[in-house]
Order: structure tokens, then sequence, then C-alpha cells
């Protein structure tokens, strides 16, 4: 069977574009997480058609109405393009090409190898030169970077400094140490015998350390736009560039890296399982190196999404009228439901409409305006590290003695509170017991992973809430107290894993 390979591929490779206006595609081999509003976002498997490519590292996208600039490296263009790449590579060792055919497939796969191990071979490749690049990246953002500038004390501060690189140069120092681990690991002379995957069990744990940087990167994003808004840092970091002989890339460019790279890690190891034989040594390792890494990049993304949405919870806090105590930023960061329930306190048992919020570690508890149904007053909070939370059966309630539908309860473990909740409907109580159930996993999830925001990041956020709602300004709409007022779902919590 003869391999019909497109030499308009070849020909586009030299130039970005096809003269004859014909569409070129790429398979995406690893998902790209976008941090910009120009990037094309796109998840692992997705068919990108290419509009530019003249540039060698970003080129321009498009998915069905969304363009944008991604990545060159985090896709494959198709050598077929009129054929899946998944069905071209399927009969790669079936094909009997002409002599021009078995040229082209030598530059793409390379003489003497069956199909499969090849393929391995390719991926340990690009593993290795892709890691070795990126360690050439950080030493250049260290050594031609941050050395410069902290030696100008007169133009930068250690704390301008932190925003921007972040803990990058801790990066760096864990990097070179992972990749000496790669280099003993390389079989040189057969790269596809290679065993590389206990060398990413062995530092599972260390790659959490980029938890800090991705958060951090938005900050970093929006120091350095301040700063390349005057002349003087433009040519300082332009002259930095070019004395340390660094690849024509923007210093934002350069720390988007680390983003890129810890989503790349569970792609390329998915990539290599793929053309790993079960009875091959690095198997097993391979295997669980891909689910270590997948669960380094989900503990990542859940922290990026937490710190995303902390200047959400601060915005809804502002927007409360009355607010007494402390803020709810200083003990939560997730708002996990909300809704609103039919309070009963002891002794009288008196009936009250309130609109609960539900974050870890504690609910919040409001009153809506009789006029203004879109605002609300606090009227308390929970304490939920000293709350039992108890399903209540429909029929008589001993504590309160009254007759309750739809409930649950909220003890104290010193007895000494008692909350009990009634929902319109057993399915929304339902929901509501759940939802408890997930605040504390949710606890339990952070304790164990170390997850905590900073003192900073709480001033900041609370700052800007302020700063959004200036004195004499209404507070009271649905875009600022962001809770709907007929659901039970607040929009505070979209994106968040428990919606």
């Amino acid at each position: 069977m003869k391999v019909n390979i497109d030499f308009r591929f070849i020909r586009w490779l030299k130039c970005g574009t096809f003269i004859d206006g014909s569409v070129v595609y790429a398979e995406a081999l690893w998902d790209h997480v976008t941090m910009d509003d120009q990037e094309l976002g796109f998840k692992a498997g997705d068919v990108i058609e290419v509009v530019d490519a003249t540039n060698k590292e970003w080129w321009w996208g498009r998915i069905m109405d969304s363009e944008g600039w991604f990545p060159a490296s985090f896709v494959r263009l198709r050598v077929n393009q009129d054929e899946p790449m998944e069905e071209y590579l399927a009969h790669l060792e079936e094909a009997q090409a002409g002599e021009e055919d078995q040229a082209a497939l030598g530059l793409l796969l390379g003489p003497g190898l069956p199909c499969k191990e090849q393929m391995r071979t390719n991926v340990i490749n690009e593993i290795m030169s892709t890691e070795r690049d990126y360690i050439k990246h950080l030493k250049d953002i260290c050594e031609g970077y941050i050395k410069q500038c902290r030696k100008r004390t007169d133009m930068f501060t250690e704390e301008q400094l932190r925003t921007i690189f972040g803990n990058i140069e801790e990066i760096y120092r864990f990097q070179r140490k992972f990749l000496k681990g790669l280099e003993k690991k390389f079989n040189k002379e057969q790269p596809h015998l290679s065993e590389i995957g206990c060398c990413f069990l062995e530092h599972q744990t260390d790659f959490q350390i980029y938890s800090e940087y991705c958060n951090n990167h938005p900050n970093a994003c929006v120091q350095l736009s301040k700063l390349m808004k005057v002349n003087k840092y433009v040519f300082f970091f332009e002259a930095c560039r070019l004395l340390q002989k660094m690849i024509d890339i923007s210093l934002d460019g350069f720390l988007l890296t680390p983003v890129q790279k810890i989503c790349k890690y569970p792609l390329q190891l998915a990539e290599l399982l793929k053309y790993t034989n079960p009875q091959h040594r690095d198997y097993k390792d391979v295997e669980a190196a891909l689910n270590a890494m997948k669960n380094v990049a989900r503990l990542i993304n859940e922290r990026k999404r937490r710190l995303e949405n902390i200047d959400k919870i601060a915005q809804w806090q502002s927007s409360i009228e009355d607010w007494e105590g402390e803020d709810v930023l200083s003990r939560s960061s997730d708002l996990i439901f909300s809704g609103e329930l039919t309070k009963l306190s002891q002794p009288q048992a008196k009936s009250q409409q309130r609109m609960f919020f539900l974050f870890d570690h504690q609910m919040v508890y409001c009153k809506k305006d009789l006029l203004r149904r879109d605002m609300l007053y606090y009227k308390g909070r929970v304490d939920m590290d000293h709350m039992e939370v108890m399903d209540v059966e429909d029929g008589k309630e001993k504590d309160f003695n009254i007759s309750v539908k739809n409930a649950l309860k909220l003890r104290s473990l010193a007895g000494d509170e008692v909350h009990l909740l009634c929902a319109k409907k057993p399915e929304q109580k339902q929901r509501w017991l759940r939802a408890f159930a997930d605040e504390r996993r949710q606890v339990q999830h952070d304790r164990e992973t170390g997850f905590s925001l900073t003192e900073v990041q709480k001033k900041q956020a609370m700052l800007n809430a302020c700063k959004s709602h200036p004195a004499g300004k209404p507070k009271g709409n649905n875009h600022q107290t962001g809770y709907s007022v007929r659901g039970h779902q607040s929009p505070l919590s979209r994106g968040y894993r428990y919606v």
C-alpha cells in the first residue's frame, strides 16, 4: 500500500502558507491553556486550521469561530492533509513508497526501526530536546534578566522582581536536577530503550513548585505591562536580551514558558506511553508517571482557578450591606454552593427566609431587601469547622418541637448552637447535603495539599473590590452581588468544580 504524501505540506513548511490558498491542518498534541485574549486555547486531539506560520515559535490558527496565537511546538501538522493522522500512522509499516515518498518519510521517521520503536525514539528525543531547550530558557531568564535587574536598585525593588519572576529561580534549580536524572536514564545509542518514567515518579512532589509560579503569573503580566509603558524599561529589557544573546522573544513570552511546560508533561508522557510496548521495562513507570503528572497538573489548575476567583468573592462581600466581622477571605477561598432556605433558630423557632452562601470553613447567610430583592443584608455566619450536619426526617422535630419537611440540621460540636434549615423541595435538600459533604472534602483536600491564601493575595483582592465600589454609588444589583434571585446556584461559583 502506498502512502500518499502531500508534498504541498513540505513546501508550506518553508514559507508558512500555501500560494494556492489551500488550507493546512494541524493536530494538537497537548492542551494549550491560554493566558491571554489573543491566544487560541485547545485540547489534545483538536484539529486546528493553521492560518499563518511565518513565525517559527508562534502560529496563528482557527478552531470554529475562535482565532488566536498558539505555540507551534504544541501541534503536529498532518503529513497527508486529506487523511487523519491516526490512519496515516496505522499503515506506515505497510507503505512501499516511491523514491521521492521514501525520502520524505526518512526525514520524518528516520531509517532502521519498526514504526512503534521509531515513534518511541522520536518522543524520547523530543522530551530530551525540549528539556534541554527549557533549561536554556530558564538560565537566560535567571542570568540574562534577574541578575541584571538586581544590579539596578534604582529601577527595581526586590518585591517587584518577586512579582515579575515569581519563584523561577527555584524552578531553574529543580529542573537542572531533573535533567541530570533524565540524562542518566537516556540511552544515546538506542533511545527507544531509555527508561525515564522513574525520573518523573521520583520528582512528582517537586513539580508542585509550579503551582506558585502559575498562580503568580497573572500578577507578573500586570506588573510587567506597567513597566513596559516606560521607555527606559523597554530599552533595559531589550538590552538584557541582546547581552545574553537570547532568541527574539519578549520577556513576557519567556515568562509564559514555565506555565506551558507543566501543562506539556502529561501530554508528552501520554504520547510516550502510546508508543511503549506493555513488555517494555519502562511501561509501568511511564504509566504511573503519566497519572502522577496528571495529578500535578490537576492540582495546579485547581489552585489557579481558586485564586482567579478570590476577586469575585471579595467583590461579592463588598456588595453586602451591613457586613460584620472578618472578611470571608480571611478563612475561605471557595464558594461551594448557594441558595435560599428557611431558617429556624431556638428558642422561639422563628421562621426566616435567608440566602445562604456555603464557602469552605464557613457559611454566610443574608436577608433580601423587601423592595430591592437584589440587595442583601448580612445577618450572620456559621463556623463549619465546628458543626455537624444532620439529615432530618419529615415530621416532628424534637429539638424545636415543630413539624418540618425537607429539613436538615446544623449542630455545633459543643452542642450550644443549633440551626434548622428547610428547603422547598426534596431535591434541593439533597443538593445541600451533597454540598456540605463537598465542603468537608474540600477542607480536607486543602489540608493535605497545603493550599492556603497569602496575606498579600487577600489584601489585594479586597483592595480591588473596594476600588470597584467607590463611595456614593449603589451596590445593589445582580452584577455586583453575584447571586441569582431565581436560582440556587450563584454565578460566583461558575467555573468551580462543584457546579
